[in-house]
């Protein structure tokens, strides 16, 4: 008989994740080859997710459900397992989007995590480091699933201008222009509110750097700064209330949201217009 690797669904998330995979799939008497060609995956990644050797997706939980009828068990699991795979600093910030009933953001570098594509993600996490970027995107992306809640948080996010000129190496012009239509994707959405701080607005109440204010229903509102490979969350009522104070003045020194899609769409069409692969001659 094979050995095989049993986890201690206790150890983590994706223990527990790849434990309870096995458990259902050899209840419904199948093979991993078998429920690999239900979900249309292989048997090789079915058994490397049993065994907490590959990251699952929301797609891949998706038909999970579907195929073993387990009613939504790992959708709602994945987003635990994903969480999970945040670096660890990271992670309680991850629990404050997850919570939070407003988001309000001001970036001067990059577009939001919660708002980037999968091209751009990859772009920002494998600037230094290249192993497991695939893993490494999915973990982000899975965080903008807050977004598709049912009761989804309010999001205001203020990017710098110079946030549209960063050209984030990621090849082809489709890939930048992708970003901007991701941005320009909500603007008639109440929920998600994008405003551009022009260059023209001179000295500016964030020239500190970048900050999140995070607002609970009935919990005190945390503000969190980041640095190299740290975060900085805190409730302090002082710092909370000078953030919101300057979140307050970059919002009124910030183009209107209508004006920000505007600006954003001109330069995705300057800087990053559709270039016809097949000019005729």
């Amino acid at each position: 008989m094979a050995n095989v690797n049993v986890l201690d669904p206790s150890a983590s998330p994706l223990d527990y994740y790849g434990f309870e995979l096995r458990r259902h799939r050899e209840a419904a008497g199948l093979t991993q080859d078998k429920l690999g060609a239900i979900l249309n995956y292989t048997g090789s990644l079915v058994g490397q997710i049993e065994t907490a050797r590959k990251l699952p997706t929301p797609e891949f939980s998706e038909r999970v459900d579907a195929g073993l009828g387990t009613d939504g068990f790992f959708s709602r699991l994945v987003g635990l397992v994903l969480r999970s795979q945040l670096p660890a600093w990271f992670q309680q910030v991850a629990e404050l989007e997850a919570r939070a009933v407003e988001i309000c953001a001001f970036h001067t570098h990059l577009v939001h995590g919660l708002l980037q594509t999968r091209a751009y993600a990859r772009a920002v996490l494998g600037a230094l480091d290249q192993e497991n970027l695939d893993d490494r995107t999915e973990v982000r992306l899975a965080r903008q699933r807050i977004l598709d809640k049912e009761d989804p948080p309010l999001v205001w996010l203020i990017l710098g201008e110079g946030v549209l000129y960063q050209d984030m190496g990621v090849g082809e012009h489709a890939a930048m222009r992708g970003q901007f239509e991701r941005l320009l994707s909500y603007e008639k959405d109440p929920r998600v509110n994008v405003q551009v701080l022009p260059f023209a607005a001179g000295p500016h109440a964030g020239a500190q750097g970048s900050f999140d204010l995070f607002r609970f229903f009935a919990d005190p509102a945390i503000v969190y700064t980041e640095g190299y490979g740290q975060g900085h969350p805190t409730a302090n009522p002082a710092t909370v209330k000078d953030c919101s104070l300057r979140y307050d003045h970059l919002q009124a020194a910030a183009l209107s949201v209508r004006d920000s899609a505007e600006l954003i769409r001109y330069v995705m069409e300057e800087h990053y217009a559709e270039v016809d692969e097949h000019p005729v001659a």
